[in-house]
């Protein structure tokens, strides 16, 4: 069989599997799946069922827009979902609420509330959904919302005007005047009550969904997560209160000058009602202090779990059907797994290893997740009992196995401090396999040109963002690097000091002085990628986006022009004192150790522009104008700091793009704009490649 390389348009033609969700009896998942089509630059989202015990996937919707968020009912018979549709001539405004038989039919819409649903949770009787909608605190009633919707649909004016200081989130402006309310819908009656109507709570502000808040088994009670101060910030830390449904009450589960000082979050109620999981970070401390899984047992206080356990806990929480585990998901080297957290032993064992587990649910029994890995997009599998996983799609094997991937390995590296780092590689295509030297990750064996003695490749670095994140086995579409080796690179991914997943020790040891660990740990990479035999010393890059575009801008800064042939920033941080027009502008004084007004010299110090005199190597700069975690101002005054000096330089803006490349046809020119870029600058070979040439740190 003829096998192809992978192209940016082979990307988008997988099918990519979303959220999920499994039925109570655990016999059947339905998850969401996004199509992409490159000719008509469009995406559409359909849900599909999967067996759990195998066969055959079958689609269940077809119609819709953006089907999403599917949910079984409590008694299996109904599955609600997010979308927007036309339906009975009337098309939705904003996305509405759903319902379908699992064994098919027409979908049937149950809400007609104008604001629109951003995300909801079944209540335990299966009569009634409680919602999240942003809406104007100051009305009442459905109809009001209603009123003042079309009012302010229909305004000529386009000012956004406020006195917030989190009034932006990534990509959009929070809605003007509005806040998250929960809400509860009749589905017998279709009524709609605000049960935070009158009140000054709210959600939080940071894209609220089905995490922030729970129902009891009795359905009598509702706990969520709020952020108490009357200035809402995005770093705030957040407390749980709990309202009782009948009456209205509220009353405070965390309170106290104890608990001010620790951030909760994603509460889940046990089986039986009378304890609450919850994710607890003593933030108070340290801003960088990691989530622990922890419990709150209601009128008797709370307590941790995972404390001894150094990894940080992710949202969601499910309970085991006898309560006596947790199930999350949680970071480790590079991988993200499914961890079982017995309660009584305070002990974490692997139920799904990662390659990156996205997402997954729990129910009689059966774990059910989807996952990718390097190799392959993401899958859904079900494990029943302590049987072995089954696969219960197959939705992209058949475009999979007619395309040509490269090896993958990880390695392991002496970085900054004389600790070890992880260092991903993707080789190209045909690439010979005893020539790897590290642990080869499984999967198919590649035929195809076999490495002759003396051929060397080009190295290229792609530079993960965060900086507390990590580059992990995952198979990323935006920075996908089976389509970077597939041009002849070999592609490494270093997990430099501040990378997440490797204890909070290393996560913690950049703070305050970002640049240096890094920038020591990509040089290791380096280092030893050109000790290689197949390494061409004379053609090697580097690229980053987010973080990782601010530590390409750090090394044009310093490292000395020659050791890399050319970079590629994507919205990359430049300035930190004109990174305050981002939405996250309070997060940066605590990550820099000051204000800009207090240190200024400290904040500079830790600036990519103040190294601007050093910069001499070529450099494609890529931004979108929607980027408001780093405005886009901040790629535009690197590149024309570069025109100014005279170095080469290109820029790639996306008037409709945020802080990722979202749209196919944008997402094409993006590879090919990459990829161009590189290939114009192989023919310059690096004057000094063989030895780090750092440039002094000025701090």
């Amino acid at each position: 069989m003829t096998h192809a390389l992978l192209t940016v348009d082979d990307l988008w033609k997988f099918e990519r599997v979303g959220s999920l969700s499994l039925a109570p009896d655990g016999a059947q998942a339905v998850c969401s799946v996004n199509r992409f089509s490159m000719e008509e630059n469009t995406a559409q989202a359909s849900l599909w069922l999967l067996s759990t015990f195998g066969g055959a996937a079958r689609q269940l919707t077809s119609c819709g827009e953006k089907d999403g968020q599917p949910a079984w009912s409590p008694t299996g018979e109904q599955i609600a979902f997010v979308a927007k549709r036309e339906q009975q001539g009337k098309k939705d405004e904003t996305p509405q609420l759903y319902l379908i038989a699992p064994d098919g039919g027409e979908a049937r819409r149950v809400s007609h509330f104008a604001p629109g649903i951003e995300a909801f949770k079944w209540f335990p009787d299966g009569q009634r959904i409680a919602f999240i909608a942003w809406v104007w605190p100051e009305l009442r009633g459905a109809k009001a919302q209603a009123k003042k919707s079309k009012e302010f649909k229909d305004r000529k004016a386009s000012g956004y005007a406020t006195s917030e200081a989190q009034y932006r989130y990534w990509d959009h402006n929070l809605p003007m005047g509005r806040v998250a309310h929960l809400h509860v819908l009749d589905l017998a009656s279709g009524r709609i009550t605000d049960l935070f109507e009158g009140t000054a709570h709210e959600l939080p502000r940071t894209d609220p969904n089905a995490d922030v808040f729970d129902i009891a088994p009795d359905g009598k009670h509702i706990v969520f997560a709020l952020d108490p101060q009357p200035k809402k910030r995005i770093d705030n830390r957040k407390a749980l209160v709990e309202l009782t449904v009948r009456s209205g009450k509220f009353e405070a589960l965390t309170h106290g000058a104890v608990d001010a000082d620790w951030d909760f979050d994603a509460p889940r109620y046990s089986p039986d009602g009378s304890t609450i999981a919850m994710i607890a970070s003593h933030t108070g401390l340290k801003h960088t202090m990691p989530g622990h899984a922890a419990l709150l047992n209601r009128g008797a206080g709370w307590q941790l779990l995972s404390e001894a356990w150094d990894h940080a806990v992710d949202a969601p929480l499910r309970w085991a059907d006898d309560a006596s585990a947790l199930y999350f998901g949680a970071e480790d080297s590079g991988r993200r797994n499914l961890y079982r957290f017995t309660i009584a032993s305070r002990t974490a064992s692997v139920k799904v290893q990662g390659g990156w587990v996205q997402g997954f649910d729990v129910a009689a029994g059966v774990v059910v997740s989807v996952a990718d890995s390097l190799l392959h997009p993401a899958r859904v599998h079900a494990a029943h009992d302590a049987q072995e996983p089954l696969r219960l799609e197959r939705f992209n094997d058949t475009l999979l196995a007619g395309l040509q991937l490269g090896h993958c390995e990880e390695v392991t590296i002496k970085g900054a401090l004389g600790e070890p780092v992880q260092m991903w590689l993707t080789y190209p295509p045909g690439f010979e396999r005893k020539k790897l030297a590290g642990k080869i990750l499984t999967g198919k064996k590649v035929t195809g040109q076999k490495l002759s003695a003396g051929k060397t490749y080009p190295l290229l670095h792609s530079i993960h963002g965060g900086p507390h994140a990590a580059a992990g086995d995952t198979f990323h579409y935006r920075w996908n690097t089976h389509a970077f080796a597939a041009q002849g690179y070999v592609v490494a991914c270093v997990n430099y000091h501040g990378s997440s997943g490797f204890g909070q020790a290393f996560l913690d040891s950049i703070t305050h002085r970002w640049g240096e660990l890094e920038l020591q740990d990509v040089e290791a990479g380096t280092d030893w990628l050109l000790k290689q035999p197949w390494a061409d010393k004379s053609r090697v890059f580097a690229a980053g986006g987010s973080y990782g575009g601010y530590m390409v801008a750090w090394m044009n800064g310093h490292v000395k022009p020659g050791r890399y042939n050319a970079y590629v920033c994507h919205a990359g941080c430049f300035d930190w004192t004109a990174m305050f027009s981002a939405d996250a502008f309070t997060w940066f004084s605590k990550e820099l150790g000051a204000w800009y007004w207090d240190d200024p010299a400290k904040v500079q110090s830790q600036s990519t522009c103040t190294f601007a005199s050093a910069m001499h190597t070529p450099t494609l700069v890529i931004h979108g104008a929607l980027d408001y975690r780093v405005p886009d101002q901040q790629g535009l005054a690197y590149y024309n700091t570069l025109q100014a000096k005279g170095v080469d330089a290109r820029l790639l803006w996306y008037p409709d793009e945020n802080h990722w490349i979202l749209k196919p046809r944008n997402s094409r020119l993006w590879y090919g704009e990459f990829f161009d870029w590189l290939k114009s600058h192989e023919k310059v070979a690096p004057a000094a490649n063989t030895k780090k040439t750092h440039a002094p740190q000025r701090r």
